[in-house]
Parts: C-alpha cells; structure tokens; sequence
C-alpha cells in the first residue's frame, strides 16, 4: 500500500513539475536536442530525495515514451549514474533506446548517455562501439570523439587516440585539441625511444612541436635524444628552450641541464647563462644552480654571499638549508644550532607535495603530464612559494 502511495504520489508530483515546463515554454519550438534539462533536473531532484528508488525506477517503467518525457527518462538515469547505481543507469537507457516510440532525433542523446554509462561501469568496448557509431553526428559528434580520447588514453592506445584527436583539429578546432594532439604523439615518441627507434621519436617529438610549440615534453624527449647522439651543448641549448615555452617547468629544465653539466660538462662556464635566466624567471631551484655554477669558477665565500643576498628578496626553505650547509662547510665546522635548522628544515619538506595541477589540484611529488584526477595534460606543474619554488 505504501509502494502504491508514493507512485502516486511521484506521478503527481512529475506531472506537475512537467505541465509547469510545458506551460512555461509553450509557443517555443521544440528543437533537435533536449531543451530545459537543467530545469527539468532541478525539478526531479526534490523527488529523488524524497521517494524511494524503486518508486522512482516503477515510475520510469510505466512512464511512456514521447518527445515530451525523454528529458525525465535521461534525468532518472543520470540521478542513478550520479549516485553510482550504474546498472539502474544503463537499464533505464538500455529500455530508452529500445522503445520503438523513441523519437529518433534524439536517439544519438541516449546513445550518447549509455555510453557514459558503459565508460563508468568499465565496460570499455561497449562504450567504444557506441562513441564510434556517433562520431558523425552533427550535434554529438564531437563530444563522443573527446570521450574516445579519454578512453583510449585511459587504455594507452596513443595511436588510436592521435588517430580520433586528428578529426577534431580539422577545420574550426578547439585550439586546446591541439595541445592533447602534441602530448599524445609525445606518448608515441616516448614508445619510440624505448625500441632505441630515434629516428621515429625524433620525428614524432618534432610533429608534436608542429602541433603546439609550447610542448615542453616534446623539447625534453629532444634533448634526451641529442644526450644519445653525444650532442651535449646541442641538448643543454635545447633545454633552456622551455623557459621560452612555458617558464612555469624551468625547474624541470634547470634540473636536466645541471646532471647534464656534471656528467658532460662544466658547470662552472654556466654562470653568466644561468644569471641571465634567473634576472628573467627566478626561482628556487635556478638559484640553486646559479650558486653551485658561482662556487665552481669564484669559490664558496662568493655563492655564499650570492645566496644570502637572493635570500633576502626571495626567501625559500630549500635556499635557506643550502646556505645554512655552505656556511657550515666555509667555517669548517657545524654547529647544534646548523644541524637542528637543516634537520627541521628537511621535515618541513620531506613529505611536501612538489607538483600540483592548476585545473584541480591534484598534488604529489612526481611530475605527471597527464593529470591523473582531472585528465588534462600539462596542468600538472611545479608548485611555487616558499616552501618550493
């Protein structure tokens, strides 16, 4: 009796809320897509927290099919996507789909709506077949292509995915689209070079330069390769040629170029370079190579002074515990005092994150191209401030 109660209830309340939208929107022509959906949900959401889910999943059955309610049968699923009853989903879309009532230019929605499904419950060939099948849709083309992308980034299928991204760079594209074409064909160089195929993943890390120049990844699989060949002031140039591209990753640059410099070179005939880079991009780390490249050709006492100097405008912890070692070192001696600053000092940071994505915020203390949380690539970066960069 209670079941019967809130089915009725809930017709009531549906055909309210939908006899309201259809008073607010009458004399507007209903269009190829599904209009008002926004409204429509916010209508549902009182009775998705106010009546059972089986109440609501025996509403959907006996909820007829027409141009009219297809946006509630997509608002039901979606509420069960959302909640994580994935089954309850696909079965109201699986039964949408199916009705041969079902207007047919709203078929590619629920197709495109199972596919989501499919991808969240894992069932990733299901969702391929689908996304597949919509990739010419005028109105959904495009989000099923960008969908197919994550999956098969998702599975490492660099080629499949370079493959799919290439249709959406065609014509009037999204210049971000651009950007995750680079990064995949640094996916592709990166294969290359553990098959020791150079040829391939130099041409491959170039293409990625041709699709966005500001690709640091694809300058870092260049310089790798120039490292290879023993062209070792040739990759050093080819580092610094991030600084120009996105100066946020000239810590990774700094990095690379200075174990570049002690296994092939002398640091010490960088320092009018590394000067000149950090009067443009300072930061902790380049201070860091400055001082060690000013110790080889001038001596400790003038880093030391150097560091202090920086210290002063540009305080960082990282700085503070490499002056606090030299100066150590410099008297020949090191104190209570110098070893309990550089052990707190080492606390603060041993656990600190080192990167974090500007799109979500993911951070962690390993550099990631792809952001693993919110899948965008690039958006992982060094984190500045004090206690960093």
């Amino acid at each position: 009796m209670d079941m019967v109660l809130q089915w009725l209830l809930l017709t009531a309340a549906v055909a309210a809320g939908w006899v309201a939208g259809r008073l607010g929107s009458s004399g507007r022509r209903s269009g190829t897509t599904i209009a008002d959906e926004d409204s429509v949900r916010d209508r549902l959401q009182f009775l998705f927290t106010n009546y059972s889910d089986q109440a609501v999943e025996n509403f959907v059955q006996s909820l007829a099919v027409n141009k009219d309610t297809v946006s509630l049968h997509l608002s039901i699923g979606n509420h069960f996507r959302l909640k994580g009853e994935t089954d309850r989903a696909i079965l109201i879309h699986q039964n949408l789909l199916a009705r041969p009532e079902l207007p047919t230019r709203f078929s590619p929605q629920v197709t495109l709506e199972l596919a989501t499904d499919y991808l969240n419950a894992g069932l990733l060939d299901r969702a391929e077949a689908l996304l597949h099948q919509l990739m010419g849709d005028r109105d959904y083309g495009r989000k099923s292509a960008q969908q197919l992308i994550e999956l098969y980034q998702q599975e490492k299928e660099w080629r499949k995915a370079a493959d799919v991204a290439r249709t959406l760079t065609k014509g009037d594209a999204d210049p971000g689209m651009f950007k995750v074409l680079a990064y995949i064909t640094c996916e592709l160089a990166e294969e290359a070079l553990k098959q020791d195929d150079r040829w391939s993943a130099q041409k491959l890390a170039k293409e990625a330069l041709d699709y966005d120049r500001s690709c640091v990844r694809a300058s870092f699989i260049l310089m790798r390769l120039l490292i290879r060949q023993g062209s070792y002031r040739e990759a050093g140039n080819q580092s610094l040629k991030v600084f120009d591209q996105n100066p946020e990753f000239g810590s990774e640059a700094v990095d690379r170029l200075m174990k570049l410099e002690h296994d092939h070179g002398d640091v010490g005939r960088l320092v009018k370079k590394l000067r000149k880079l950090y009067e443009s991009y300072p930061s902790t780390s380049l201070l860091l190579a400055l001082v060690e490249s000013v110790e080889r050709a001038s001596g400790r006492p003038a880093a030391i002074d150097l560091l202090r100097q920086e210290l002063e405008v540009r305080p960082s912890v990282r700085g503070l515990l490499r002056l606090v070692e030299m100066a150590g070192y410099e008297k020949g001696m090191t104190t209570d005092e110098g070893r309990l600053v550089s052990r707190i000092g080492h606390l603060i940071l041993v656990n600190r994150p080192v990167y974090r994505c500007v799109n979500c915020g993911f951070s962690g203390q390993q550099l990631h191209w792809l952001c693993p949380s919110c899948k965008q690539w690039e958006t992982v970066r060094p984190i500045q401030g004090v206690e960093a960069e």
